[in-house]
C-alpha cells in the first residue's frame, strides 16, 4: 500500500441491475487488450508445475535472494487445479532470535492485497441486492463527498480507481495500541476531486477505505467483523485478520517488520484507512482465498461468491486503450508470457507482497517479504518473472518495428507527471521531482529514465503498432494517446495510474535546473559576504554605500537566508517523513507550517530584491557589474518563486 505506486483504462463491461448482470464474456483465450495464446500455441515447458519441482526451484532461489538483498524472511504459496500445491516459509520472522517463518502460522502484513478482500466483500453485497455498482456512493454514506464535475462517484469508480481523488497521505500510517476509527478518518480526510469520475485512473487508498466503510454501513457490522464472518471463517482462514492491534490469539504469530534484516525490527504499523491495507495473514490462508477465486467462488463446501460474480469480478472494467492492461473489478491485469494474469501487489513500510492469478491455468502465486531489502527491481518481482519463465515459457513472435517509429518517438518525448498525485498540497513538489522522462534513443526507440531493468539501466521500447511501444526483450507496453483535452498521455503497463505530459512550467528538468542555480547564487552570495568583508578590511577598501544602499544590501541577504532556510527545512521535514510516515499527521502540521511561514517571508522579500535592482539601475554612479549582480539576484528569487508555486510549497494545508 505504498505511497507507493500504478494505472489506466476505458470501461468496457457494464452491469445494468442491482444484481450485477454479467455480460457475455469471451469464450476463447483471447481477451481485449492482451495477447493470449490458444491451447495449441502454448509451448510445452521443460519443467512441469509439480510440488516437487516448485520446492526445488524456490529452495534454490528464495534463500539466495534473502541473503543477497538483506531480507529477514519470506513466505510463499502456490495453488493449482483446486489444490494447495506448495506453501513454505523462508528465513526468519524474528531475525535476532532466529525464529523461522512458517507458511501455516507466521503472519505477514499483505498491504494492498487486502483490497481484494474489500472488493470481494463489496461484490457479496452486490449479489444480495444491497449494493448497486452504478449508484452514487453518497447514498450509502452518513456524510457527503463534495460535488464536482457534475458527476457522482460510483462503486464502479472505486473498484477501477477512477473516482478522481487526489492522493491522500496524511494519517495513512500510525503506531500505537489504539484501533483506528474508520468513519472519523473518512469524514475528516476527504481528498480533493481533481478528475471527473470514470476518466482518469489514479490509485486511491481513500477510495478503497470508503468501499470498506460502505460495507460496514450496509451490512450493519464493523468491517473487520464482516470480513471475518463472510470470508475468513467460511474459507477456513483461521490466521487472518484486519484488526489492529492484533487479537491476542494471533499476536504471537506476527512476524517482525524490517527495513533491512540487519536493522532493528520496526514497530507494528497501524493502517488508519484499514480496508485499504491492514490485513495480517499467512501464505496458507491466502492460498485458500486464491483457490476460491480460481474455482468460481467455491472452496470445499463454502461458497464465497457466485460463479457469475467471480467471472464479472475478473473481467475488464476500465482501460484507456484496448491494447493496454485493464482494471478489473478490484483486480488488475498484467499480461506476461502470453497469459492473461490478474492480481494485486501490496506494500506497507516494511512488508511487501504480490498475489497473481492465472485463471485459464488454474494457478495462483503469493509471496510476501518482511523487509524492504536492497533489491532493484524488488526480489518478489524477479521471483515471479522466473516462475513464469520456468513453468509458462513463451516464445513471442517477432513484431516488426513501424516505419514511423523515429517520428513517433520524437512526438511522444517529454516529461510526464503521474495521475496519482497530491495536487493541492505542498506534496505536489514530490510528484514534480518524480516525473517520468521519455526520450528518443537509437533508431526509432524510446526509453523512460525511471523504468529500469535488473541492470538498473532504463528499459528500451520500440514501436510495434501506432503509438504503441513494446519493451525490448520484454512483455510490457507503453501506449501514447491524447486525453479528452488533447494532452498526450502515457498509458503504463499498470492500469491504476497514467502519465500526463507537462509543459515547460512543470517540467522537472527545467524546474530543478532553475531552483538549483537560484539556490546556488543565494548560497554563494552569503558565503562570499564575510569573505569579501575580510578582503576589503585587509586592503582598507570601503564600498562607499549610502545608508539606504547599505540597508538594502543587508535586506537582500536576509531574504536569501530565509529562502535557503525554508528550502532546507522543507527538504529535511519531507526526508524525515519518508522514514517516519506517522509524522505526516497533526503532529507534523506545526513544523510544516512554521517552515512555510519562513518561506512566505522569503517570497515577499522578492519585492525588496526587486527594489534593490531598480535602485541599482537608477544610480548612474553604479558600475555595470553591480547592476547585473542586482538583476541576477532578482532572477534567483523569481526562480525560487517558480519552483515554490509549481510545487505548492507555500500553500498552507492541514490535509494532504
Amino acid at each position: 500500500m505504498r505511497i507507493s505506486t500504478a494505472f489506466v483504462m476505458l470501461g468496457l463491461i457494464l452491469t445494468s441491475s442491482v444484481w450485477g448482470q454479467v455480460p457475455n464474456l469471451p469464450k476463447t483465450p483471447t481477451e481485449v487488450g492482451t495477447e493470449q495464446l490458444t491451447a495449441d500455441q502454448i509451448p510445452s515447458g521443460v519443467h512441469e508445475l509439480t510440488a516437487v519441482d516448485v520446492e526445488a526451484f524456490l529452495d534454490g532461489i528464495v534463500p539466495l535472494q534473502l541473503e543477497r538483498d538483506d531480507i529477514a524472511g519470506a513466505t510463499v504459496a502456490v495453488v493449482k487445479d483446486g489444490k494447495l500445491l506448495f506453501a513454505k516459509g523462508y528465513g526468519y520472522a524474528d531475525y535476532e532470535k532466529k525464529k523461522p517463518v512458517s507458511a501455516e502460522e507466521t503472519l505477514f502484513r499483505s498491504g494492498s492485497v487486502s483490497k481484494l478482500f474489500t472488493w470481494t466483500a463489496v461484490m457479496q453485497l452486490v449479489e444480495q441486492g444491497k449494493l448497486d455498482l452504478d449508484r452514487n456512493v453518497n447514498e450509502y454514506l452518513d456524510f457527503k463527498i463534495r460535488d464536482a464535475f457534475g458527476q457522482p462517484i460510483t462503486l464502479k469508480n472505486l473498484l477501477a480507481h477512477t473516482p478522481g481523488f487526489e492522493e491522500q497521505i496524511k494519517d495513512l500510517f500510525t503506531v500505537g495500541s489504539e484501533s483506528p476509527n474508520l468513519g472519523a478518518y473518512l469524514k475528516t480526510h476527504i481528498p480533493a476531486r481533481i478528475y471527473p469520475p470514470g476518466t482518469v485512473p489514479a490509485y486511491s487508498n481513500y477510495g478503497a477505505a470508503l468501499a470498506g466503510y460502505i460495507v460496514e454501513r450496509v451490512s450493519g457490522r464493523p468491517f473487520n467483523e464482516y470480513v471475518e464472518q463472510n470470508i475468513f471463517k467460511p474459507l477456513g482462514m483461521d490466521h487472518s485478520t484486519f484488526r489492529q492491534p492484533l487479537p491476542p490469539t494471533l499476536a504471537s504469530f506476527m512476524s517482525n517488520g524490517y527495513q533491512l534484516a540487519s536493522d532493528e525490527p520496526k514497530p507494528f504499523e497501524v493502517v488508519v484507512p484499514f480496508p485499504a491495507g491492514s490485513m495480517s495473514t499467512t501464505a496458507s490462508d491466502t492460498a485458500r482465498f486464491m483457490l476460491a477465486h480460481l474455482q468460481n467462488g467455491k472452496l470445499d463446501s463454502a461458497l464465497m461468491l457466485r460463479p457469475e460474480t467471480v467471472q464479472l469480478m475478473h473481467s475488464r472494467l476500465f482501460a484507456l486503450d484496448p491494447a493496454a492492461n485493464a482494471m478489473a473489478y478490484g483486480f488488475y491485469e498484467e499480461s506476461r508470457n502470453g497469459r492473461r494474469i490478474i492480481g494485486h501487489a501490496g506494500d506497507t513500510l516494511y512488508f511487501h507482497s504480490d498475489l497473481h492469478l492465472i485463471p485459464d491455468a488454474g494457478v495462483g502465486f503469493f509471496v510476501s517479504h518482511n523487509s524492504l531489502g536492497r533489491g532493484n527491481p524488488p526480489p518478489r518481482t524477479t521471483l515471479w518473472a522466473m516462475f513464469l519463465d520456468r513453468y509458462f515459457p513463451y516464445n513471442a513472435s517477432v513484431t516488426p518495428t513501424l516505419e514511423s517509429a523515429k517520428e513517433d518517438a520524437n512526438a511522444v518525448s517529454g516529461s510526464y507527471i503521474l495521475s496519482r498525485r497530491s495536487e493541492t498540497s505542498f506534496f505536489r513538489v514530490a510528484t514534480l521531482i518524480g516525473e517520468l522522462t521519455v526520450s528518443p534513443v537509437g533508431d526509432g526507440m524510446i526509453e523512460v529514465a525511471q523504468l529500469t531493468g535488473p541492470n538498473e539501466k532504463p528499459k528500451r521500447w520500440r514501436e510495434v503498432a501506432p503509438m504503441t511501444f513494446l519493451e525490448e526483450n520484454g512483455h510490457d507496453k507503453l501506449v501514447f494517446k491524447p486525453d479528452q483535452n488533447g494532452r498526450m498521455q502515457m498509458i503504463l503497463p499498470y492500469p491504476f495510474f497514467v502519465g500526463q505530459r507537462v509543459g515547460l512550467f512543470e517540467n522537472n528538468k527545467v524546474l530543478l535546473t532553475v531552483i538549483g542555480v537560484s539556490l546556488l547564487i543565494m548560497l554563494l552570495t552569503l558565503v562570499l559576504w564575510p569573505i569579501s568583508w575580510f578582503v576589503r578590511r585587509h586592503y582598507g577598501h570601503k564600498l562607499g554605500l549610502t545608508p539606504i544602499e547599505r540597508r538594502l544590501r543587508l535586506a537582500v541577504r536576509i531574504v536569501f537566508v530565509l529562502v535557503l532556510f525554508f528550502m532546507a527545512a522543507m527538504t529535511g521535514l519531507l526526508v524525515y517523513a519518508s522514514t517516519h510516515i506517522w509524522f505526516l499527521s497533526d503532529r507534523g502540521n506545526t513544523w510544516f507550517h512554521l517552515a512555510q511561514v519562513i518561506g512566505v517571508l522569503g517570497a515577499i522579500g522578492t519585492l525588496v530584491v526587486l527594489y534593490n535592482a531598480i535602485q541599482s539601475w537608477r544610480t548612474r554612479e553604479k558600475r555595470i557589474w553591480s547592476k547585473l549582480q542586482a538583476t541576477l539576484f532578482v532572477l534567483a528569487c523569481l526562480g525560487f518563486l517558480w519552483f515554490a508555486f509549481a510545487g505548492n510549497l507555500l500553500r498552507f494545508s492541514s490535509n494532504y
